[in-house]
C-alpha cells in the first residue's frame, strides 16, 4: 500500500516534465493528419515542414504555461522577515520574584505510588 502511495506521488510529481512528451507523442501519432490539416506551410510542400511548426508551437505554448505558472508561484509565495530592522529596540528588565516556601514534591510521591503487595504476588490458580 505504502508503495503505491509512494509511485502515485512520485507521477504526480514528475506529471510536468512528461507533458512535452505527450505532446510529441501526439505529433508522431498523428504526423499525417497534422501535416494535412494543421499545418501552417501545407501550402508549400517544398520547405519539407510536415507538422513541425505545429509541433513548435505547442511546445512554445506550454513552455509558456510552466513559466507562467511559476512566476505566479513566485510572485505569491510568502515572505518570512528573518531579521529586524535597527529601529526596532528591545529592552528586557528583570523583574524580581519571590518565594516564601521552595516547593517540594516529594510528599506528593506516595500518592500516587502503587500499591507494592500486590504486584509482588504470584497469580493465584
Amino acid at each position: 500500500m505504502r508503495s503505491a502511495i509512494a509511485y502515485i506521488l512520485l507521477m504526480a510529481i514528475m506529471l510536468p516534465t512528461f507533458s512535452s512528451w505527450g505532446t510529441i507523442a501526439y505529433y508522431k501519432l498523428n504526423r499525417e493528419y497534422i501535416a494535412k490539416v494543421l499545418c501552417e506551410n501545407r501550402k508549400r510542400p517544398e520547405m519539407n515542414c510536415d507538422g513541425k511548426c505545429y509541433l513548435a508551437k505547442k511546445l512554445k505554448q506550454q513552455q509558456d504555461k510552466q513559466d507562467k505558472e511559476t512566476s505566479d508561484k513566485v510572485q505569491n509565495t510568502p515572505v518570512i522577515q528573518l531579521f529586524t530592522p535597527l529601529a526596532y529596540n528591545y529592552s528586557f528588565e528583570r523583574v524580581a520574584t519571590f518565594f516564601l516556601e521552595p516547593t517540594r514534591f516529594f510528599h506528593l510521591v506516595a500518592c500516587y505510588a502503587a500499591p507494592v503487595s500486590k504486584l509482588l504476588r504470584p497469580p493465584k490458580r
